[in-house]
C-alpha cells in the first residue's frame, strides 16, 4: 500500500475542507515515533496538535482504556452515570487555578467546551455580549469561528457570523503591538460600541496557539480580570491548547498571579482520544439548569478513563518539570540555529510549547520560507506545523515524554532543513 494511492482515494471521498498538512498515511505509532504505511519512520514534532502530549500510545493510558473497554463503552452519563467521570471532574476541580469551588462539565471537542463556556457565562450574567482577541482560535462552529481572531480559512464562505462577538489585538511585540495597546483598544470599545454592562466574558488563550504562540504578559493578565471584577464580565482562559502539561505547569494561568472564572480543557486530557472540559467556579457552572449543558458522547467512559491515566502519567512521570528542561534544551539550540539564520526573527513560548517565527530581511512575514522549510523537514522525516495570521511560524509541539535522543535527531533534522532552504534561496 503506497501513500500516493490513498491520498488519490482520498481526493475521491473527503471533502477538501477538511485541510491537510501532509499526505503521510501513518500505519502505527509509538511515543514520538510514526511509521506510515510504506513503513518509514518519522519523528512527531505535532504530537496531533498538542493531544498526545503524554506520547503516542502511552502504556499505562493503553492500559486503562483496555481495561474500561472491557467493562462498557457508552451508557451516556445522562442516563446512566459512572463513578470514574466524577473522579475525573473531582481531580480537575482541584487543580484548575483558582482559590474557590469549582464544578466541571464534561463534552467532546475544544470546541464544545468554548461553545459551553459561552453559554455558561450567558447565563450566569443575563449578557450576551463577548469579547475575544485577534489572531485566536477556538474552533469551528460557529459560536467559537465568530470568537477565532482571523478570516483564512476559517471564515471564508460561511456568510455571517454570530452577532455580539467583539475582537481586540492581541499584544505582539515583534508585530508593534503591546499589552497597553490591547488595553486602549478595549477601553476604546466600550466608549464607542460596547457597553460593558451588556458583556458576558472576555475569552483568552494565555498562549495563542493558531494565532503564533504568543505568550499573554503578565500585566494583561491581571487588567482583564480587574475589568472583569469592575464589569460583572467572566473571564475565561482557554487552555485547550496550553493545558495538561504543555507550558511546563499543568495549566498555563499557573503562571499569572491572576485566576479565570471559566477554564476550557482539551487536546492533551485524553490522551489521543475525544474528550473536552469546562471547569470554573461552581456558581457559575450552577447557572444552566438541568439539561441545559452535556451531550450524548460528552465524558465518554473510555475517553475518561484515558484522562485520569493521563493525569496520573504527568505525575508520576514528572512531566511538567520534564517540559521545561526539554522546552529551555529546543530553545538553545533554536538560538543557535538562529545565530546564522537571521530570517528566524523571534523564538518564544513556556515550557514545551516553543516557537519559532520568520520575517524577511526588511521584515515582513515569510510564509514562503517557513512552508519550504517544513516541507524539506518532512522529507527527512520531521513532522512539523505551521502557524501564525502570517503562517509564518514554525510550532514545536513535540510529546513531553519525547526521548531525548530523538528530540536531538530532529532538532538535527531541522537545522539540515533550513541549511538547505536557504541555500536553494541563495
Amino acid at each position: 500500500m503506497l501513500n500516493s494511492d490513498i491520498a488519490t482515494r482520498r481526493d475521491a471521498a473527503i471533502s477538501r475542507g477538511v485541510g491537510m498538512q501532509t499526505q503521510i498515511y501513518v500505519d502505527r505509532a509509538k511515543n514520538a515515533e510514526v511509521f506510515d504505511v510504506e513503513g518509514r519512520r518519522y519523528i512527531d514534532f505535532a504530537a496531533g496538535i498538542a493531544v498526545v502530549n503524554t506520547g503516542h500510545c502511552h502504556p499505562k493510558v493503553m492500559a486503562a482504556v483496555e481495561d474500561q473497554l472491557k467493562r462498557f463503552t457508552h451508557t451516556c452519563h445522562q442516563v446512566l452515570p459512572y463513578e470514574h467521570y466524577i473522579r475525573l471532574a473531582e481531580r480537575l476541580n482541584a487543580a484548575v487555578p483558582g482559590d474557590f469551588d469549582k464544578k466541571t462539565v464534561f463534552v467532546t471537542t475544544g470546541a464544545e467546551a468554548v461553545e459551553n463556556a459561552v453559554k455558561i457565562a450567558r447565563a450566569a450574567t443575563g449578557r450576551s455580549a463577548v469579547i475575544a482577541f485577534n489572531g485566536g482560535f477556538h474552533g469551528r462552529s460557529f459560536m467559537t469561528l465568530s470568537l477565532t481572531g482571523k478570516v483564512a480559512p476559517y471564515k471564508t464562505g460561511f456568510g455571517p457570523m454570530m452577532p455580539d462577538v467583539f475582537h481586540i489585538p492581541y499584544p505582539a511585540e515583534l508585530h508593534d503591538t503591546s499589552a497597553e495597546d490591547s488595553l486602549k483598544a478595549l477601553k476604546s470599545l466600550f466608549k464607542t460600541d460596547l457597553d460593558p454592562t451588556r458583556v458576558a466574558a472576555i475569552i483568552i488563550e494565555p498562549v495563542q496557539g493558531e494565532g503564533g504562540f504568543y505568550p499573554a504578559p503578565a500585566e494583561l493578565m491581571r487588567a482583564i480580570r480587574a475589568i472583569c471584577d469592575e464589569h460583572g464580565i467572566v473571564m475565561i482562559a482557554d487552555e485547550v491548547q496550553t493545558g495538561i502539561g504543555r507550558t511546563g505547569k499543568l495549566f498555563a494561568m499557573e503562571a499569572y498571579d491572576v485566576a479565570a472564572d471559566l477554564t476550557t480543557i482539551a487536546k492533551g486530557i485524553g490522551g489521543g482520544l475525544p474528550l473536552a472540559a469546562v471547569t470554573g467556579r461552581a456558581s457559575m457552572m450552577d447557572a444552566a439548569g438541568p439539561g441545559g449543558l452535556g451531550g450524548t458522547y460528552g465524558g465518554n467512559p473510555l475517553s475518561i478513563a484515558a484522562a485520569n491515566a493521563v493525569l496520573d502519567v504527568i505525575a508520576e512521570e514528572d512531566l511538567c518539570n520534564r517540559a521545561n528542561r526539554l522546552g529551555s534544551y529546543l530553545k538553545q539550540r533554536l538560538e543557535a540555529i538562529r545565530a546564522t539564520t537571521p530570517e528566524i526573527a523571534e523564538i518564544r513560548g513556556p515550557g514545551f510549547m516553543v516557537a519559532a517565527e520568520f520575517m524577511t530581511k526588511d521584515g515582513a512575514p515569510n510564509p514562503e520560507m517557513t512552508n519550504a522549510v517544513r516541507l524539506e523537514a518532512q522529507k527527512r522525516g520531521l513532522i512539523l506545523l505551521s502557524c501564525g495570521v502570517y503562517g509564518n511560524v514554525i510550532r514545536f509541539l513535540a510529546p513531553l515524554t519525547i526521548e531525548e535522543a530523538v528530540l536531538a535527531e530532529g532538532v538535527d533534522i531541522l537545522e539540515a532543513s533550513i541549511a538547505a532552504v536557504k541555500e536553494r534561496q541563495a
